[in-house]
């Protein structure tokens, strides 16, 4: 018998637990457990004797495995074997965002790496729309409250390959104040190649919503020198004196958004080139 573990000889050696065979049916959302890869089954077709399958992720892209060990399920080790031959393919399910809904996933432990927006109201609209893809993939969204000492914020959080940040700045256009802020942000040493800041023209995410949503062909203009929230509440004819109406209002906005069909283009693309930068 060996000094160091169990020998040949060892009868009583405990046996390796055999794992739940499932079978690779259209739609079973599966993750590799060594890329971390997570996708549904879109096919599985047999190439040079083995069985391949092909897993989607929530944005379109599609990976071929080796059918076998080496996947989990919900979190479960399992060994994935070809589907019967009367496997249909379900209804595929769309997110708020447009992309596959992965059904029964648990959220992924979240990573290092972060979404910095502007505000609260930020926060909440990119949640609403790309929720579902957000806790798939394990990125957290953090609002700042301003970007005024964007730099030091950037320099404080020492980002790296494996921390990184996307960052989505309110009225970026050249020339811009928060241009400059940006272009001093990204002086930092380690944003480098960590760091994304991405932007959409409007001065606040408010206007990132289209106003077909509550029936405008436009947003209203707001008079120079006046608060631009309690200036487009007033040209909707909302309540708009207090930051409680400030407050009422954007719920009411907020809750007529239900896609990304909903937002402008300008916004949907920047999130998209984040979420990628974060995830690649």
């Amino acid at each position: 018998m060996s000094s160091y573990g169990w020998g040949p000889q060892d009868l009583t050696a405990p046996k390796a637990r055999a794992l739940r065979e499932v079978a690779a049916g259209p739609g079973l959302v599966l993750e590799d457990a060594q890329s971390g890869w997570v996708g549904a089954v879109v096919r599985v077709e047999k190439s040079g004797g083995v069985h391949l399958v092909s897993l989607e992720d929530r944005r379109g892209k599609v990976r071929s495995f080796p059918l076998g060990f080496g996947f989990l399920l919900e979190g479960e080790p399992v060994n994935v074997v070809p589907p019967t031959p009367t496997a249909k393919a379900p209804v595929r399910q769309r997110t708020a965002s447009g992309s596959v809904k992965v059904e029964g996933q648990r959220a992924r432990v979240a990573r290092a790496s972060r979404i910095w927006v502007e505000g609260k109201h930020d926060a909440e609209l990119v949640e609403k729309v790309w929720g579902d893809d957000l806790r798939v993939e394990g990125i957290v969204v953090e609002p700042l409250h301003g970007v005024d000492d964007l730099a030091a914020a950037v320099a404080e959080f020492s980002p790296g390959p494996q921390r990184r940040l996307g960052i989505l700045v309110d009225h970026l256009v050249p020339n811009s104040k928060e241009w400059r802020i940006a272009e001093a942000a990204m002086a930092v040493p380690a944003a480098a190649g960590n760091v994304l800041i991405v932007g959409h023209p409007y001065v606040d995410v408010w206007q990132a919503i289209k106003p077909s949503v509550i029936g405008r062909e436009q947003w209203p203009v707001v008079p120079r020198g006046t608060d631009w929230k309690t200036g487009i509440l007033a040209g909707l004819g909302w309540p708009h004196r207090t930051q409680i109406d400030v407050a009422d209002g954007w719920k009411r906005l907020l809750g007529s958004v239900n896609s990304y069909a909903d937002l402008e283009p300008s916004l949907l693309g920047r999130v998209e080139e984040v979420i990628d930068f974060l995830t690649v």
